[in-house]
């Protein structure tokens, strides 16, 4: 969907923000990049990929979305987690409209109804989302969709599919009038306002939820260390955290091969951020629990909210 350059705010134009809550795994970020056309958050079928509050901004003729792409609230097992989970509840106070994001393929679970009953107290209008229609049986479509009007009774219900985009146009167009009234919160040709090193250590950290598994993805962080321009390209130098040396070994493969393969793959996506070559150059670190860490977490951009 094109974002366009407004000269000024038309009368009637609303803006607010959006956060898109739900469990681990329902297509939030898929969603986000959908909605804005672009890469702003990274995906993978890999649960609890989303680990910061991201905003993705769309501008339509009549109204500004900032979307906020949430953590999965899930049960969580380190400091880590109930940070993230702590987050994503936080921003369903912060926001003017809720969209629950629920996977409309399956039939309602006990994680949905988790999420459904942080929401059944909330001031704000709430949409119930259900994504992944491209997936649904027809002739099971009416029995999951009223699974989920029952849950969340009162609640505007919409279906859709953010991998194709079949039905996001409704959506933008059933959440912008929920919006209150005001100017544009960002410049119209504006997509996200994340720092330009929290995007590229997510691209690098999509790169290892792509390549390996089991342990490992959770068990990453990334670290920007340094962006220089050399030229017409750009030099990254980033540190891989993990918490054991077996972890370590897995990432940098048989003679630095996965390593390589993370690297090739993340400077392929980094190349279309800065639009030329990129340099790229990956370390690993070993530093052990480094989820349970409040220091660490904090210098990483998790700091208790």
């Amino acid at each position: 969907m094109d974002s366009f350059a407004l000269d000024a705010t038309p009368e009637g134009f609303r803006s607010g923000f959006v956060a898109l809550i739900g469990r681990p795994n329902v297509g939030k970020s898929t969603l986000l990049n959908q909605l804005v056309g672009e890469k702003v958050a990274i995906t993978s079928p890999v649960a609890q990929t989303t680990r910061n509050r991201l905003r993705a901004i769309l501008t339509t003729p009549t109204a500004q979305l900032v979307l906020l792409d949430t953590p999965g609230i899930h049960k969580p097992h380190h400091l880590l987690g109930e940070r993230l989970v702590q987050t994503a509840r936080n921003s369903i106070g912060e926001v003017d409209v809720v969209l629950a994001l629920m996977d409309g393929s399956v039939p309602l679970g006990r994680g949905d109804q988790f999420v459904l009953d942080l929401l059944q107290q909330c001031r704000h209008p709430v949409l119930l989302g259900l994504n992944k229609q491209d997936l649904v049986d027809p002739s099971q479509q009416e029995e999951l969709i009223h699974s989920y009007q029952e849950a969340l009774p009162g609640a505007t219900l919409l279906s859709f599919s953010a991998a194709t985009g079949a039905g996001c146009q409704g959506l933008v167009e059933a959440l912008g009038p929920l919006l209150p009234l005001g100017p544009m919160l960002y410049p119209a040709d504006t997509i996200s306002d994340q720092p330009e090193k929290l995007l590229l250590a997510e691209l690098i950290r999509e790169q290892v939820l792509h390549h390996t598994r089991e342990e490992v993805p959770h068990s990453v962080a990334v670290q920007i260390e340094r962006v220089e321009e050399d030229g017409p390209r750009t030099a990254i130098l980033a540190t891989v955290m993990v918490e054991r040396s077996s972890q370590k070994g897995i990432l940098i493969g048989k003679g630095g091969a996965m390593l390589k393969a993370i690297g090739s793959g993340a400077r392929l996506q980094m190349q279309k951020v800065f639009d030329g070559p990129v340099y790229l150059e990956l370390f690993v670190k070993v530093v052990p629990h480094w989820r349970q860490k409040p220091g660490r977490l904090a210098e990483l951009g998790y700091a208790s909210e």
